[in-house]
């Protein structure tokens, strides 16, 4: 009977323990989780394992945790193909240190919920369908590093509460309808033109446009560091109160003498502007000489001081020569400075076709794009006016200069790398219609004062070579850049950018360019050489010797990608989301703002 009772004993135990083991629940963040998946829609079945049969979250797709106590600190999710919404359950991840989730479909409102990530450290939400505003409470995220909302449907003021994120290092917020007045506040003073280019309702020091009042007139609006309004302290003296209402009456009075003043004024302005236009359009119209277009206002400059700056460049103001024609260095009476390229007369092509196009171009506005501001037609020439980007070409930087003028540190070329596969991705998936470049080179990447990249001459090569809006027939571009099908039949695509620009990714690691003489004399290019290095290398033989500070993680890691966007065949080479996807993957992991804190751009 004793011996009944053990066995008994035993096997209940045995069964509580089975029982334990197989009712284990998922955690608080597991939970979490799925709460978040079921506001979103996974069109592609990427969260399948997403199952609340686990223990843990930590093996899901997209998701990582901390070794010691398993709670979830990124959530890593780009290009998934996610419709749905953010839910707000996300304020629960109180450990979040990362969120990717750009290059996706959401829509709704960014969650205020957010802010409950207080160790939240890199934001990533751009290329969705987000609406609403920026929530103020994200200004309370003080470990914030990277706010990247850029390429949203978002709208409203900037929340002066941004100013407040004291180690916020990478900021864009480019291509929304965000208006007023940009809070000059804080860490939003360090930022300029580029984190917010593409809000065309945008003023403030940031983006060198004053704010207005309904009037037309300058107005300096007051600084947004606190969102609250003062309160006047209220008085107990009939005394005071007199010589308040006083003040105040003379103050009316002064006032509306003063706004009397400026509508006279502004009448009389608007008079003679209206004559002095009358004049000058009776002398375009009889010369039919010149037409200037700025788009969006971008170029605030009367017209006629923008066509007598044009018409005064010679030799002296070149500062570069292209596949498409001259460019000037263009400067203004108040030392704005801007580039001007001088179309060929044998590369246009219909007058039509050019103006309707160059309206296209000039309506593309990102972070890594050269900003076109207008063009102007003269009776012997085009001329297109651009940015001018002070540190020239990344061409110049790699083959130009000398070693006594430094050279670029490799942290330097990864973020060239990346800022130049989002100008080039933005292109290819983000603007309607899509844009194949056609050439890209080194020559085309120019770097600003902070060694920042900007894609240039992106859509000329349609415009200037071929008129037919469909098929290429003509191959443009620069020979060691080119696809292999590109070359055998003329026709550009997507893939054949991608190509161009895994050439540009092993010029950046090598510092050589793509027909080297060193890679000539063995009978191969830059992507020859490459396929010949499958059977292992050295790092020394590979990378610049003037760049001392790569490692050889992330060389393979690039040269790997660049092997990808080179194969032969263009089915099998990835899409440009997909490669800027896998840079974001090696550069920014694991830890993003490692990447902004870097040192120095030169070696």
């Amino acid at each position: 009977m004793q011996m009944g009772m053990e066995v008994w004993y035993f096997k209940l135990i045995l069964a509580a323990t089975l029982l334990g083991i197989s009712s284990h629940a998922l955690t608080e963040d597991g939970e979490t989780l799925l709460e978040i998946k079921s506001t979103l829609n996974d069109t592609k079945n990427f969260l399948s394992n997403w199952r609340d049969t686990d223990a843990t979250p930590c093996k899901w797709t997209g998701v990582s945790c901390h070794p010691n106590d398993l709670r979830v600190t990124s959530i890593n999710l780009p290009y998934m193909q996610l419709e749905g919404i953010v839910s707000s359950s996300i304020g629960k991840l109180n450990r979040l240190q990362r969120l990717k989730l750009h290059g996706n479909s959401l829509h709704g409102v960014i969650p205020n919920e957010i802010a409950h990530c207080s160790e939240l450290r890199a934001l990533y939400l751009r290329a969705n369908y987000l609406q609403g505003g920026i929530p103020s409470e994200i200004g309370n995220l003080s470990y914030l590093t990277v706010l990247d909302l850029s390429s949203n449907l978002l709208k409203g003021a900037i929340p002066s509460s941004l100013g407040r994120l004291t180690r916020l290092r990478y900021l864009n917020l480019s291509t929304n309808f965000f208006s007023g007045e940009i809070p000059d506040f804080g860490a939003l003073s360090a930022f300029g033109n580029k984190s917010f280019i593409g809000n065309l309702d945008l003023c403030g020091r940031q983006v060198q446009k004053p704010c207005r009042t309904s009037l037309g007139f300058p107005v300096v609006l007051p600084h947004a560091g606190s969102d609250e309004a003062a309160v006047p302290t209220k008085r107990s003296s009939h005394h005071t109160k007199g010589l308040l209402i006083g003040a105040m009456s003379a103050l009316g009075v002064a006032f509306i003498v003063l706004l009397t003043f400026l509508w006279i004024w502004f009448l009389s302005k608007k008079e003679t502007a209206a004559n002095r236009y009358t004049e000058v359009k009776k002398k375009f119209e009889s010369e039919a000489a010149t037409i200037l277009v700025t788009f969006h206002g971008d170029l605030p400059y009367p017209s006629s001081e923008i066509i007598e700056k044009i018409e005064s460049l010679d030799e002296e103001d070149v500062v570069g020569s292209g596949g498409f024609g001259t460019v000037y260095r263009m400067v203004m009476n108040d030392c704005g400075t801007f580039a001007v390229k001088r179309i060929d007369r044998s590369r246009e092509g219909s007058v039509q076709l050019f103006e309707r196009e160059l309206e296209i171009l000039g309506s593309i506005k990102h972070i890594n794009l050269v900003n076109l501001r207008g063009y102007c037609r003269l009776p012997t020439s085009k001329l297109l006016i651009y940015d001018y980007l002070a540190n020239g070409s990344l061409e110049d930087f790699l083959h130009e200069r000398g070693d006594d003028r430094g050279t670029l540190s490799w942290s330097a070329r990864l973020k060239i790398a990346l800022g130049s596969a989002r100008g080039l991705a933005y292109l290819h998936h983000d603007c309607c219609p899509r844009i194949v470049h056609r050439d890209i080179k080194s020559g085309n990447v120019l770097l600003d004062e902070n060694m920042e990249p900007h894609v240039s001459d992106f859509g000329l090569a349609k415009l200037l070579v071929d008129e037919d809006a469909n098929v290429t027939t003509v191959v443009a571009g620069t020979f060691g850049y080119l696809a292999p099908e590109y070359l055998q039949s003329g026709r550009a695509t997507e893939k054949s950018d991608v190509y161009s620009f895994g050439v540009l990714l092993l010029e950046l690691v090598t510092g050589k360019r793509p027909t080297d003489p060193c890679f000539i004399k063995k009978g191969l290019n830059i992507v020859g050489w490459l396929n010949s290095l499958l059977g292992g290398y050295r790092l020394e033989d590979v990378v610049d010797r003037r760049c001392t500070d790569a490692d050889a993680e992330t060389v393979e890691a690039v040269l790997n990608i660049a092997a990808r966007c080179t194969v032969a065949s263009p089915d099998d080479r990835p899409s440009m989301n997909q490669v800027l996807q896998l840079l974001e993957q090696e550069v920014l992991s694991p830890c993003p703002s490692d990447f902004y804190e870097s040192h120095s751009d030169y070696c």
